[in-house]
């Protein structure tokens, strides 16, 4: 499994900085590629990892695919991450409420499942193009509650690999399990990062500095 050691790091050194974002990319894409990122990112004292996926993907099939046909690919994209949240707080003294979470595409429904399964105060879990993970109809049965932690999930409301439906559905678990959820649809827009979307994410990088 990836250590922090082995990953790609941007801005602040991580032994100087209050804050950490992790960041997760979409299939075919790569560590370096999400880390870009950052540079729309007003935070200088902010440290930004990302980890990479065996052949630039965590699963082999659709998010919206039965799980174990994205097994063991989504496992262990999911142990990647809760292996990084681990090592933060053991190697850095880092904790959950210093730690945002943030994916693209295929990263972004990898870290909102992994919120949603370790559902704790994260200083923001922000998912741009995606959704929690499985088929229609799979039981949203998660422990934990987020302590009103902040969760955007962005997306164009024609994306053709993020059914809206599931979008909104999504954002109204993680409400339940006590999230200040905020779901924005881009009409009409691409599969891709909108302006709205760096905007919200600066203005809580201002708030939690």
């Amino acid at each position: 499994m990836q250590t922090l050691n082995d990953m790609e790091w941007r801005g602040a050194p991580i032994n100087q900085a209050p804050k950490v974002m992790i960041m997760v990319h979409g299939r075919g894409a790569s560590a370096e590629s999400i880390l870009d990122l950052h540079r729309y990112f007003n935070d200088p004292d902010l440290s930004y990892v990302a980890p990479q996926a065996a052949g630039g993907s965590w699963y082999p099939y659709s998010f919206m695919a039965p799980m174990e046909q994205n097994e063991p690919g989504l496992s262990t994209g999911l142990n990647t991450l809760a292996g990084m949240v681990a090592e933060l707080k053991q190697q850095y003294g880092i904790g959950a409420e210093s730690i945002y979470l943030l994916g693209f595409s295929q990263g972004a429904c990898l870290v909102l499942e992994y919120a949603a399964r370790n559902a704790q105060r994260y200083v923001g879990v922000l998912a741009l193009s995606g959704g929690l993970i499985g088929p229609e109809g799979t039981d949203r049965n998660y422990a934990g509650d987020f302590g009103q932690t902040p969760i955007l999930i962005g997306c164009s409301d024609v994306d053709s690999h993020i059914p809206k439906a599931r979008v909104l559905e999504s954002g109204e678990v993680l409400k339940a399990m006590g999230a200040d959820t905020t779901v924005q649809l881009y009409k009409n827009f691409g599969h891709s990062v909108h302006q709205n979307e760096i905007t919200y994410i600066n203005d809580l990088l201002k708030v939690t500095r």
